[in-house]
């Protein structure tokens, strides 16, 4: 833009002019630059995003930086958009080639996505705008939003955003990180994301790792769901890790206190308890008592009478009571026996039968005296 000799702006198409905004209509703006005629806006010009009234982007007193688009005597049509959109190219052709995260405002909900204003109008689809299925966009309206470029093209003015690239390139950082920091032998609390027949996966906040199902407690378990459940937060121990892999190898079971722990403050010498036949070994036999709790019925113990084997009394399986000799916590050893067991029925029925026998009552002779009779 020129000054002519009278003092009068001379302008040309492609010129950029500053001009003060002097009327806000419903679908254009009249602007001072200073020439013989005002300069006007369309709506249409105003910004690359769609708009109702052209107050939705400014006002009155305004200073814009216009571009001019169409030129008569009488007649001056000026673009705010094309200024913003050059600017905006340079800047987002820069944002492109380095990968850089930025901010923007979503400003429309459309078909298959999110329409972004970055000076220019950017088109987030919406399988990129987030990691998950979002059924209703209608939260994200007018909402700030980190995005990148993923696609741009200046000639079809094409500008492809993604805010799921920018979630998962957050969380692969963060899964490196904790990666990196975890050690074996580490106590951590985690989420349980996932059940499997084989065992469970628990998130360490930003990688999983896998609790394998004989990790999961101390004693035997079918099926995972009958320890844990999805969403539980749990406690775990980092067994080994694979770095390259990005496997992670938990144990539940080492965080939990052992079946041992305690056993002497619940059991003593002499407790009768119930147990299982687990193993039979030539010198005796393992029962189990408390889950992941064997005693030894050594095989002097099994019967109130000499055997070879403790397979002549007793097979594995087998429900049965047994006496507790001694319980040393220490040493993980409980000895057990059957055979007092055994010892003290016996006592007891005899017992009873000499308390029977001393109860009054006929004796054999009132029976059969008078039969002896005959034969005197």
């Amino acid at each position: 833009m020129n000054e002519s000799s009278n003092g009068i702006t001379q302008l040309n198409i492609g010129d950029i002019v500053t001009g003060t905004v002097l009327k806000v209509e419903d679908k254009q703006v009249l602007v001072d630059i200073g020439y013989k005629t005002e300069g006007i806006v369309p709506i249409g010009e105003l910004s690359s995003l769609h708009i109702e009234k052209a107050s939705d982007t400014v006002e009155e007193g305004d200073s814009l930086t216009l571009y001019v688009k169409k030129l008569d005597d009488d007649e001056v049509i000026l673009s705010k958009k094309a200024v913003d959109a050059e600017q905006a190219w340079e800047k987002l052709d820069e944002a492109y080639q380095s990968g850089k995260v930025f901010e923007t405002e979503i400003k429309e909900i459309v078909k298959g996505g999110l329409v972004a204003d970055v000076g220019v109008r950017g088109f987030i689809p919406a399988s990129l705008v987030e990691t998950y299925y979002v059924e209703d966009f209608s939260d994200y309206l007018n909402e700030p939003l980190s995005v990148k470029i993923v696609d741009l093209d200046r000639e079809q003015n094409r500008i492809i955003l993604s805010h799921k690239d920018v979630v998962r390139d957050e969380l692969n950082a963060k899964k490196h990180e904790v990666l990196q920091s975890l050690e074996e032998g580490q106590v951590l609390e985690g989420t349980v994301q996932r059940l499997t027949n084989f065992g469970v996966f628990v998130n360490l906040g930003g990688i999983d790792g896998l609790v394998h199902i004989s990790q999961l407690a101390h004693e035997h378990v079918e099926k995972a769901s009958d320890v844990v459940a999805e969403g539980d937060s749990i406690k775990v121990e980092v067994l080994s890790i694979d770095r390259d892999n990005e496997r992670i190898s938990l144990s539940r079971k080492k965080t939990l206190p052992g079946p041992w722990a305690n056993i002497e403050d619940r059991v003593s010498q002499g407790d009768v308890l119930e147990g299982k036949v687990k193993r039979l070994v030539n010198f005796g036999a393992f029962v189990e008592v408390f889950p992941g709790v064997e005693g030894l019925v050594h095989i002097s113990q099994i019967a109130n009478r000499h055997i070879g084997t403790p397979q002549e009394v007793l097979e594995i399986g087998q429900e049965i009571n047994v006496k507790v000799l001694d319980v040393n916590e220490q040493e993980e050893r409980i000895s057990l026996s059957i055979k007092e067991l055994e010892q003290e029925k016996e006592a007891s029925e005899v017992k009873q039968y000499e308390k029977d026998d001393d109860q009054p009552g006929f004796q054999i002779g009132d029976f059969i005296g008078n039969e002896l009779d005959k034969y005197k």
